[in-house]
């Protein structure tokens, strides 16, 4: 009888949410997207950051919110005020009395739109973050979580703590990748190539402070030339590195291809993040440049683009890797095949811990979608916001 009640409990509200996507849709089919607003956001890093190619200090977050029929949508890209113009100024037309129920025509008519643009950067960052918002609003006029909207796969998504910047001592190193594995992740990424000379030291602290049965990962954004990456892998290797990140430039497809083919046994080629098209993703993978494919929502085009990308690697037979934005990530992490992991990023857990309520839950290693709430789940902490606005 608990059973038959239980079972009785779903049907009814699979009845209220069909009837609530009829009331809203009516006759048409067309519920016309009624305002578009963008924010901007800056938040200092809570230490100096840097890895093999870059310093930082500060992370900007570029924040749209479309509203429609009494629901809003949220999406964001991590980018500075360049990118909020280029939705503010260029996207918004484009966007407002398009069908909030139809994202991918929208996506469409905003990658027509920046056509004398060009593609990469900021007009695919401000193109993601739309799209994500547009996704979100879809989600929420029809009353579904997101990742039942698209379909879900699995329960949840497995992380890997990232950070390990080269800007941290040997001790802060050691005390961020132990901390993540205590918390239950037990994969943990750091990154290299500033200093190729202490790489190794380095990597060996991490692999001291993680114990052995922990994954560690390795990422030098593009640092290394090929002879470097092939040494540096060699030695790597000895450490139980099964990751290696960007270990020459994300252009160089015959470098990449050529590690991923004299790399040691039991160690991915990883690379994407920089992705903004779907045309770099087709030629990254048509190279046979990479193991592990990457891609980040927040940069490819927003939800419409992850997607795209997943098809890619499901015909290359190559799994996906989420970068970075994890609160965006894990609703669509859960709803496409080919994935594999997520990353954990600490400067961006730290900014969606502060801006947003809503957040995925990490559990046993894996951040989980909230099925109780719709859409991305996310809400906006807007008198914290109001204090980070640029």
């Amino acid at each position: 009888m608990d059973h038959i009640e239980h079972k009785e409990g779903k049907v009814d509200l699979l009845c209220d949410t069909l009837e609530h996507q009829a009331a809203i849709m009516g006759n048409s089919g067309i519920i016309p997207v009624e305002t578009l607003r963008v924010s901007n956001y800056t938040v200092p890093t809570d230490a100096p950051e840097s890895d093999g190619t870059l310093e930082w200090n500060k992370t900007s977050l570029v924040l749209v919110e479309v509203k429609s029929a009494g629901k809003c949508g949220l999406g964001y890209t991590y980018a500075d005020t360049a990118t909020a113009s280029l939705i503010h100024d260029t996207l918004a037309n484009v966007v407002i009395q398009s069908n909030a129920l139809s994202p991918q025509a929208a996506y469409s008519s905003m990658w027509h739109r920046i056509r004398n643009l060009g593609r990469p950067g900021i007009c695919s960052m401000a193109i993601s973050a739309v799209d994500c918002a547009l996704w979100d609003l879809k989600a929420r006029l029809l009353n579904l979580p997101l990742v039942t909207l698209l379909g879900q796969v699995r329960p949840g998504a497995q992380v890997y703590g990232s950070g390990g910047f080269t800007s941290y001592s040997d001790r802060r190193l050691a005390e961020q990748l132990s901390g993540w594995v205590k918390a239950g992740i037990p994969r943990v990424k750091m990154k290299i190539g500033r200093e190729p000379d202490r790489d190794a030291h380095r990597v060996r602290t991490a692999r001291e402070a993680i114990g052995p049965d922990a994954e560690l990962f390795v990422d030098a954004n593009g640092a290394y030339t090929r002879k470097q990456a092939l040494a540096q892998a060699e030695s790597f290797a000895r450490l139980n590195v099964c990751w290696f990140e960007e270990p020459v430039s994300s252009d160089d497809l015959a470098g990449l291809r050529l590690l991923r083919d004299r790399a040691p046994a039991g160690m991915d080629i990883a690379a994407g993040e920089y992705g903004y098209d779907l045309f770099y993703f087709q030629r990254m993978l048509a190279a046979g440049a990479v193991d592990v494919q990457q891609a980040d929502v927040t940069r490819c085009g927003g939800v419409t683009g992850f997607l795209q990308v997943a098809s890619l690697c499901q015909a290359h037979n190559v799994p996906l890797s989420a970068h970075t934005a994890p609160a965006l990530h894990t609703h669509i992490a859960c709803a496409v095949s080919p994935f594999r992991n997520l990353e954990y990023f600490h400067d961006h857990v730290r900014i969606e811990r502060m801006l947003f309520d809503g957040l995925p839950q990490l559990i046993k290693g894996e951040l989980r979608p909230d099925l109780s709430r719709p859409g991305f789940g996310l809400e906006l902490k807007r008198a914290a916001a109001k204090k980070l606005a640029a």
